[in-house]
């Protein structure tokens, strides 16, 4: 049994009649079966939701919806590489970034806060969490004991220690227990690292209770399995899931660290929408048996830039994530309720003990519409190029210390000059030129490595090949995911040589030094389009993108996201505090669109 005594003033909401508000020490322990508040059996009932995903200023507003929807704990991933964008200089302290203020707020509104600090969180977002420059190491190993590797999360953990120690139940804080890595028993068995892992937490004062998470099968609790720590299942479901991991270790108590309310989706699918009876069902049996739980998500939110991940399925092994995170979750991606949401409130609700009431729903974000605007293409990729990095061969973004966007690979053919031409691997999506001409398009998901180059009278022929690196692949074995070009490029069997290549991470800072420049009339694809648009008040909108064909979008110099004509989302989600009342800046990156097209604003994904 691990004892932790909790000091300080603490608000606890206990909706299930397990002990009322108090004030002075409190004790949180695990018990061969239970959570135990001040000696008592306490159910966690937790709703997930990612600092990194909501606007700030609505971080508040989405923590009193879980608890009007009966959840007593707040449960959220941290991601290392949103804190950690450059080597060694972390960020903690502004707007969305703010992840002790977010712990805050939950305690204020008397919420519990079981913290997953990676370093790998999956969570559909980019390489699950990792920071890109690991991959500037040719050969590094992730998620295991390479040393390379350790020393990163080493430098990781301390930093975040360093925020979340005065936040921990044993000093006054919400937090009650921290999550050992991730799911680890679905991607490898490198016990070692498990207990390294776990030694640097404790080692930076993180004296609460561990838990870990993993699928309810015997060899991922073994492989994932960390001694002493609560067993997290995703999900549990049933007596039989629960069975699974007491065999694991009988002397811990174990919980549905993951109960799925809805389910990603993927660019090129119909949207996940699971519906209520599996997950109510859930629910019910999780109250019954007086288990405790954690929904994910209870409220996804936005991968707001180049932050979608991906998976590792389908026809050419990458299906790449949309940029909502609506996930089909109870609050959805707008911070309003759901027919589902109601639905699990009720259930929640009606185990409460008779005369308790659940709280009062929050007021529903507003949202406003603008009417169609015109945008006019305003200059090119090709007029924004900047001086190149010459290669033998080419190479991925990460070599360039390039972490998202777009890059430009750039040769003069020599003894082949039409053909077969063959990119060996293409990360992730292409658009191919010869001669300034747009020949077609390379698409990874579909497995698409091939295209034929046609014949030129151009004695040199210039090949341009413009790469869209999309998510980096957030779960199991093919996480190293790097980008661009990764290997060659091949015409006809010949092994294309020297090369210029052209970074275009495509940052704020890019867009917001964006000049125009021949007005975009440059014939080849790859434009930039702009307008302006008018409200009488910033509320929170979508902006339509189904005239566009695939690209990115900038609304007052904030990346709201990629869009794609393939689908099914169509409509990026712009929070009010991107906005303001009058005239609003829309800047889109086009790959393939040639003419003017209008955009306008709606109120729903």
């Amino acid at each position: 049994m691990k004892k932790v005594i909790l000091s300080g003033m603490l608000a606890l909401s206990c909706w299930m009649g397990q002990g009322a508000m108090a004030q002075g020490k409190h004790s949180f322990e695990l018990s061969k079966t239970d959570f135990l508040l001040d000696g008592k059996p306490f159910q966690i009932i937790s709703g997930e939701m990612h600092p990194a995903r909501i606007p700030h200023e609505y971080w508040r507003h989405r923590i009193q919806m879980a608890k009007a929807m009966g959840c007593n704990t707040i449960a959220a991933y941290v991601f290392w590489n949103y804190h950690e964008t450059e080597k060694g200089k972390f960020d903690f302290s502004t707007t969305n970034h703010n992840i002790t203020e977010f712990i805050k707020i939950a305690q204020q509104e008397g919420m519990w806060v079981m913290l997953r600090p990676g370093p790998y969180v999956c969570a559909e977002w980019e390489f699950g969490g990792l920071p890109s420059y690991l991959l500037q190491t040719p050969d590094i190993k992730v998620r295991c004991s390479d040393p390379r590797y350790l020393e990163n999360v080493q430098r990781y953990v301390d930093a975040l220690s360093a925020e979340i120690k005065p936040l921990l139940v044993t000093n006054g804080g919400p937090i009650v227990m921290v999550q050992v890595e991730n799911e680890y028993g679905s991607y490898g068995n490198d016990k070692q690292y498990l207990y390294a892992l776990k030694d640097m937490w404790v080692k930076n004062g993180i004296n609460v209770p561990f838990y870990t998470a993993d699928g309810p099968t015997p060899f991922m609790l073994e492989a994932g399995g960390v001694p002493g720590a609560a067993i997290g299942l995703d999900s549990g479901g049933s007596e039989a899931d629960f069975e699974q991991a007491k065999k694991q270790n009988p002397n811990v108590p174990s919980f549905s660290s993951e109960s799925y309310p809805g389910w990603l989706t993927h660019w090129g699918e119909q949207w996940q929408r699971p519906g209520i009876d599996g997950i109510a069902k859930e629910v019910k049996f999780l109250m019954d048996t007086k288990r405790s739980f954690n929904l994910y998500v209870i409220h996804g939110g936005t991968n707001f830039g180049y932050m979608a991940g991906a998976n590792s399925g389908g026809k050419g092994g990458y299906e790449p994530d949309v940029t909502s995170y609506d996930y089909d979750a109870p609050i959805n991606e707008q911070g309003d309720t759901t027919a589902k949401y109601m639905a699990l409130r009720n259930l929640i609700g009606s185990y409460l003990p008779k005369g308790k009431k659940l709280p009062a729903i929050p007021k529903a974000i507003p949202t406003t519409t603008f009417a169609a605007v015109t945008l006019q293409p305003m200059t090119t990729v090709w007029d924004q190029l900047p001086t190149p990095v010459h290669t033998p061969q080419p190479v991925p973004f990460e070599t360039l210390g390039q972490d998202y966007g777009f890059m430009l690979y750039k040769t003069t053919l020599i003894g082949h000059k039409s053909g077969k031409l063959t990119i060996r691997d293409l990360h992730d999506y292409a658009t191919v030129f010869l001669n300034g001409k747009f020949v077609g398009k390379l698409d990874r998901r579909l497995g698409e490595k091939t295209i034929d180059l046609p014949k030129s009278d151009v004695k040199d022929p210039i090949l341009e090949i413009l790469v869209e690196g999309m998510g980096r692949i957030n779960f199991a074995e093919a996480m190293i995911d790097r980008k661009g070009i990764t290997d060659r490029v091949v015409l006809n069997g010949m092994t294309l040589m020297q090369w210029d290549q052209y970074k275009l991470p495509m940052n704020e800072q890019f867009i917001q030094q964006l000049q125009p420049k021949h007005g975009g009339n440059d014939g080849r694809e790859g434009k930039f389009f702009k307008a302006s648009f008018e409200l009488p008040k910033a509320n929170d909108t979508y902006i339509d993108m189904s005239a566009f064909k695939k690209g990115i979008v900038w609304v007052n110099g904030h990346n709201l996201g990629r869009y794609w004509e393939i689908g099914p989302q169509k409509h990026l989600y712009c929070p009010a505090s991107w906005l303001k009342k009058g005239s609003n800046e829309i800047v889109v990156f086009d790959l393939l669109q040639q003419e003017p097209a209008s955009v306008q604003g709606v109120r729903t994904l």
